[in-house]
């Protein structure tokens, strides 16, 4: 029964209870797997160049591609080098569209590279994120003609 009687129980807890301690760990494991991919992308800090215009997402698989201004090539959230980015590439099919995030201050080498790597594996189908600006907002380093100072 569930009442003790006198006599009985009154030993020492000689048993550990581990579920409030499992409770814990589960919950601070949902609180880093919420806040990681914010941390990730924060890390990052690809800052991306802006324009007027921009297409709109089309369907099928995604891809999320970054370049950051070091030049290092994240796909899908992974860290690539060149050498294993092929082999990753390898993997998806002709219908996958990719969108690159190229930080506005990163080599336009490493971009026209990770895109010849596409075209190389068939995957041409891929398109370049931007940030929307209002019509009176301007680019940093930009005059009022639009030219570069």
């Amino acid at each position: 029964m569930a009442a003790n009687l006198p006599g009985e129980g009154d030993g020492e807890i000689t048993e550990i209870n581990i579920t409030p301690f499992v409770d814990v760990v589960l919950v601070l494991l949902v609180i880093f797997m919420v806040t990681a991919p914010a941390m990730i992308k924060e890390s990052l800090k690809v800052k991306l160049p802006k324009t007027l215009t921009s297409d709109l997402a089309g369907e099928g698989d995604q891809v999320g591609v970054a370049i950051t201004k070091t030049g290092q090539v994240l796909l899908n959230g992974k860290i690539q080098s060149y050498e294993t980015l092929n082999d990753a590439l390898k993997t998806y099919n002709s219908e996958t569209r990719f969108m690159i995030m190229a930080d506005v201050d990163s080599r336009h080498g490493e971009l026209v590279r990770f895109i010849d790597l596409l075209k190389q594996n068939n995957l041409n189908r891929f398109a370049l994120q931007v940030e929307r600006v209002n019509k009176g907002e301007q680019n940093e380093g930009e005059s009022e003609t639009g030219q570069a100072e």
